[in-house]
């Protein structure tokens, strides 16, 4: 620890005379990167539906809703059956997920994935029976029905005494398998206006944002909150709203960094942001062992006395404390210049880990310490 701890001082010593990092050192990217239109978004759909023509994989007598679904189904085609006459091997219970892209149409088609509710073994080689997918508000949006592809597999049921299962034979995706029958209603900039949420919200950068746009067409952009952008359409742009969105996303941004630093203790993990700064703090390391060794001794009697020979046990305890090296470290660019410098003498990620929850508890590292 002496050896890290001195080169640690030298290479911060290198550093100081480094200056800080300048602006133009960040990231430039889109604004389509870091933001999205608000309003345009997907919706969750789902449904409970019936898987049949599986091959005894699916659920048992056990799992009385699927029973009762086959009754009440077969009903609507005029047949009655009684509950206990039903054998639902070849039948499962399952719910029936989707998501609803936004700006879709009546007929067309998403992807569905199907999941068993009961105790079926396998929903492979099975057909879903059509299953209305309703939103949150309770409105069916799409209809589902298809084949259902699990991509798994499970071997050896009822002949083997042992099954061989691959993946997850009671989830399985239906692409293309559910048509739109409903579509979310979307009015992108049918008033005029539009507005533009941050993925990360931050007052710097969306004060950029507005600034890019506004460079770009004018003073139409204003950042509401941190999250938020409103934006005016030019007249001449109202009839061309997707094409005034696409310019705006293409427009460069230099959105500001956070100083934050994530250490993930069990995998030794540290990833942080290139504007953490540190400010003079001295360290100090010493250690302290203690060995504690066991001894035997044999006592012989004085000469031709009637005296025996008697063993005896003794304990030595050795304390040894090693001196405290202290050093002084002035205040550098950034804390990743520090890192790296333990990096390079061999510091293990604990130590690095240790030394920079120190540093935070001590008010010298400018930075959000997370730890997950």
């Amino acid at each position: 620890m002496k050896k890290l701890l001195a080169c640690l001082l030298a290479g911060a010593m290198v550093l100081g005379a480094v200056p800080p990092l300048a602006s133009a050192d960040n990231a430039v990217t889109r604004i389509k990167d870091i933001a999205k239109v608000q309003g345009v978004r997907s919706n969750q759909l789902m449904g409970y539906g019936l898987v049949v023509g599986l091959n005894g994989t699916g659920d048992s007598n056990k799992s009385v809703e699927t029973v009762q679904s086959i009754v009440n189904m077969l009903k609507t085609y005029g047949v009655t059956v009684s509950q206990g006459a039903l054998k639902s091997d070849n039948v499962a219970a399952v719910i029936v997920t989707a998501n609803l892209p936004p700006f879709v149409r009546e007929g067309d088609t998403i992807d569905i994935t199907v999941s068993s509710i009961g105790d079926a073994d396998s929903i492979q080689g099975g057909t879903l029976l059509q299953t209305p997918l309703k939103a949150g508000n309770g409105e069916v949006y799409a209809v589902a029905q298809g084949p259902v592809s699990t991509g798994g597999f499970m071997a050896g049921r009822g002949g083997g005494n042992s099954t061989a299962t691959k993946n997850f034979p009671t989830v399985g995706m239906t692409p293309n398998g559910a048509i739109v029958e409903r579509t979310v209603e979307d009015d992108l900039g049918n008033n005029g206006r539009l507005s533009l949420s941050l993925a990360h919200p931050d007052f710097t950068t969306a004060s950029r944002m507005a600034e890019a746009i506004n460079s770009q067409y004018g003073a139409i952009a204003s950042a509401v909150n941190p999250g938020r952008i409103d934006i005016s359409v030019p007249s001449y742009f109202r009839r061309n709203v997707v094409g005034f969105v696409a310019s705006i996303e293409e427009l460069p941004v230099m959105p500001d960094k956070v100083a934050k630093i994530v250490v993930n203790e069990r995998t030794g993990t540290i990833v942080m942001g290139g504007d953490v700064s540190v400010d003079e703090i001295a360290i100090t390391q010493g250690g302290l062992s203690i060995r504690v060794q066991k001894n035997q001794n044999a006592n012989q009697p004085d000469p031709f006395s009637y005296g025996t020979t008697i063993v005896t046990k003794n304990t030595d305890v050795t304390v040894t404390e090693d001196k405290a090296s202290t050093i002084v470290l002035p205040a550098t660019a950034n804390v990743s210049d520090i890192v790296g410098a333990l990096n390079a003498v061999g510091a293990t990620p604990r130590d690095t880990i240790s030394i920079l929850q120190a540093m935070k508890a001590a008010g010298a590292l400018h930075a959000e310490l997370q730890l997950i």
